[in-house]
């Protein structure tokens, strides 16, 4: 049986690596962003996701050219989620009868 890959919440990428690189405060980076602190800090302690809007503003904020794309972001996210929900177990559904070409 292959392990279940766990990827990170995004807010853990920001927490560990973007914020510390830049060397700037939780607020000040909330400031720069134009999001209130405590917005950021839900992200930061992955207690929110990062949105669509959330996303476009991190890539304003950093820079395509420095890994900030949006979709990227987006991307990490869903990734992160779907994994969630998988961990969780699937539900129970009632597969589809799939017919061949006519």
């Amino acid at each position: 049986m292959t392990t279940m890959y766990d990827p990170p919440h995004p807010g853990e990428t920001l927490r560990e690596d973007i914020l510390p690189a830049l060397s700037i405060t939780v607020t000040q980076a909330a400031a720069q962003l134009g999001v209130t602190r405590a917005a950021l800090s839900r992200v930061l302690n992955e207690r929110a996701a990062i949105s669509p809007e959330m996303a476009l503003r991190l890539e304003a904020w950093l820079g395509v050219e420095n890994g900030g794309r949006a979709d990227l972001w987006i991307a990490q996210q869903a990734a992160f989620d779907l994994w969630k929900a998988r961990t969780a177990g699937l539900p129970t559904v009632v597969r589809a009868a799939v017919n061949g070409p006519a």
